[in-house]
């Protein structure tokens, strides 16, 4: 599946109120389930459990939907925000990550 399908078949699902206060709970939406995400990685190496990577799979979902519905909610396409990311990345470690590029990389490049 690519961005825009997802996308589009992700706004089917939205809230349609186009205000303030959907964008915040959107947001507060997508720390809420990175918390979550965060949470079953660190009881998996933390405290021994066994990793549900079904569960995990589906809080990813989750904290792709809520970002999927903030770019909306701000104009901006999915696919727009990735290839941003990759630019960035590309021009950050252009030659790949390293340890090495990543302490040596000027503080302006965030």
């Amino acid at each position: 599946m690519n961005a825009d399908y997802y996308q589009k078949l992700a706004s089917r699902t939205a809230n349609k109120n186009n205000n303030s206060m959907a964008l915040a709970i959107s947001t507060m939406s997508l720390g809420e389930e990175a918390g979550e995400v965060a949470g079953l990685i660190k009881k998996h190496l933390g405290h021994g459990h066994d990793l549900d990577l079904d569960k995990l799979k589906k809080e990813l979902g989750d904290v792709l939907w809520y970002l999927t519905d903030i770019c909306a909610r701000v104009g901006f396409s999915l696919a727009d925000v990735m290839e941003a990311n990759i630019d960035k990345l590309e021009k950050r470690y252009p030659n790949g990550f390293s340890v090495e590029a990543s302490k040596n990389r000027s503080k302006d490049d965030e």
